[in-house]
């Protein structure tokens, strides 16, 4: 079923939730700038057999409100509005999972609202900021320089054509060099997005929302609720350091690796993907998790 959601005055979010409105919720909080329907239906498909699965647009993508320019707020809101998304839909606690920026605000969720949490899974993200390093060294490693000079291009005006050009070659780049790359894939990923937002420009609101309340690292040793890191040995942002260090700061986490896996969503990977995220969310259901 999808709807729209007010999480503020004048700003409502499109939302979709698939499975048994009575089952167990798996709430989906996809990354920066993207919309919600990058989390493929394949995965909606898999997660929703014994689940209520939500995924939706954050503020300025997608369907939902874009706004930023009248209404700008810090990154630290998107997490507020994954919590007005449960609280819209009655939902008390869910499995919430997190992918890149998402990832970033389950943590920010576990920190501030860990009795709405039943478990997190978080992946393509590192700890928030000031998070010590492990006993090894291990601390959180930069952002590779080439891509983010790819990036600085990012809202640079084009047509659609162009438009799509410049994501697919995102895509590519995040994607990883194991498996092999569909440009097809990800192109009609992003017109079936480009139809969903009816524009195909992007603000980059979310790479202008300030950053005030994310040095909040040193908290995660605090956590209790029972966390999913998932590794991504090929994610250009986020590699397997980043991911054990991460881990290494939440005292009831558990870590895995699933090969071949970027900083994408391929088809290919969705399987293995939901196998993790099930087994994982099952584990705490039974009470064997955390």
């Amino acid at each position: 079923m999808q709807r729209f959601v007010e999480v503020a005055d004048g700003v409502s979010l499109w939302v979709e939730d698939w499975g048994p409105e009575e089952a167990p919720a798996i709430l989906l909080v996809m990354g920066a700038n993207a919309s919600g329907l990058a989390w493929p239906d394949e995965l909606m498909a898999l997660l929703s057999r014994r689940h209520r699965v939500i995924r939706y647009d954050h503020r300025d993508t997608g369907a939902s409100t874009w706004a930023f320019d009248t209404k700008p707020y810090p990154v630290t809101r998107l997490a507020e509005d994954a919590v007005a998304v449960l609280d819209a839909l009655g939902i008390s606690r869910a499995h919430v999972v997190g992918m890149s920026l998402g990832g970033l605000l389950v943590q920010l969720l576990l920190l501030d609202h860990p009795q709405r949490l039943r478990s997190a899974t978080l992946f393509g993200i590192p700890a928030l900021g000031g998070t010590p390093p492990l006993e090894d060294g291990t601390a959180p490693v930069p952002i590779d320089e080439g891509l983010l000079e790819f990036w600085s291009h990012m809202f640079e005006p084009r047509d659609l054509e162009a438009e799509l050009d410049w994501r697919v070659e995102n895509w590519r780049r995040l994607h990883g060099r194991v498996l092999p790359f569909d440009a097809e894939e990800y192109r009609a990923l992003e017109r079936r997005i480009i139809r969903h937002a009816g524009r195909h420009d992007n603000p980059g609101a979310h790479a202008r929302a300030g950053t005030t309340g994310l040095e909040r690292g040193t908290e995660l040793a605090h956590v209790t609720v029972p966390t999913l890191v998932i590794a991504t040995p090929e994610d250009p942002i986020n590699p397997v350091s980043n991911a054990r260090h991460l881990a290494g700061n939440l005292p009831h986490s558990t870590l895995v690796t699933l090969e071949g896996m970027g900083h994408a969503l391929p088809r290919v990977l969705v399987p293995s993907l939901a196998q993790a995220l099930l087994r994982h969310i099952e584990a705490v259901e039974s009470g064997t998790g955390g």
